[in-house]
């Protein structure tokens, strides 16, 4: 990865941070984009202290102007892009028939949309250095969660997006990798949106039982240095998935009851 150039999206915390740091440690230059400059800045100062370039881009994935600018930011900066991380991300937690379709749609618009934006314009530049265009997807990519219909729905389409655009380019030598980290500590659910489209502010899970976003970013870049195809971490995810496949019904009974502990659960 030394003196590779690595966007990074939704980098102002959480997997996105620590994936920006980690390639940083591996001697790759990074652009880090999020919609929190303030943030962003802070995560560079440590990007800096690790001896390799930094770019700080203010990027809101789900508006198309905002992605070309990231691009375009880059390019002036850098001449090169080898490898893009479509991490920006919201969640959601709510029953569709209760649910506001707009939250539906913000969810889309950032986690599909944003990653389509973000490969759209950066994906010509990839292509001339045969570099990796990396979604990070969820274990709700694979299986239909609950009260997470948006959610689900954004993953499917951005595993569906990706599956399709490694096919298209059998043969120019694009590396396209979907990372499924299942479960991981961040603000992901503290900022997912509920019925009416606020943030949730809680967590309804035990955060400190989960994987930390460093052990992901660590099998992020390494998947990408061995051109991986698909990450699906955790016993947990990896177990779901295959069942997932075998015993459809069978899991979907286990997934119900799951999320239906949680705390507040919207599912009775």
């Amino acid at each position: 990865m030394k003196n590779k150039v690595v966007i990074v999206t939704g980098a102002s915390s959480g997997i996105g941070e620590a994936c920006a740091i980690e390639f940083a440690k591996k001697g790759a230059n990074v652009v880090i984009a999020a919609r929190s400059i303030d943030k962003l800045e802070a995560v560079a100062d440590a990007i800096k202290k690790i001896g390799v370039e930094v770019l700080v881009v203010k990027c809101d994935v789900s508006v198309k102007t905002d992605c070309e600018n990231l691009i375009n930011e880059t390019i002036k900066q850098f001449n090169r892009i080898d490898v893009l991380v479509n991490n920006a991300g919201i969640s959601m937690r709510a029953i569709f028939n209760d649910m506001e379709l707009d939250v539906l749609e913000r969810v889309m618009n950032i986690n599909f949309y944003g990653a389509v934006y973000c490969t759209k314009y950066a994906l010509p530049h990839i292509l001339k250095n045969k570099g990796s265009v990396v979604g990070v997807s969820s274990i709700a990519g694979y299986l239909g969660l609950p009260a997470r219909t948006g959610y689900s729905a954004s993953k499917y389409a951005m595993q569906g997006f990706l599956d399709a655009l490694r096919t298209e380019n059998l043969k120019t030598g694009l590396h396209v990798m979907v990372a499924c980290p299942g479960f991981t500590a961040s603000n992901i659910r503290n900022t997912a949106l509920s019925a009416d489209g606020s943030a949730q502010g809680e967590t309804p899970r035990d955060e400190g039982k989960m994987m930390t976003a460093e052990e992901v970013a660590n099998h992020i870049v390494n998947g990408v240095v061995k051109r991986k195809r698909t990450l699906v971490l955790t016993t947990e995810g990896k177990l779901a998935v295959f069942l997932g496949k075998l015993f459809p019904k069978f899991v979907e009974k286990k997934v119900y009851a799951a999320m239906a502990k949680e705390p507040n659960s919207p599912i009775k």
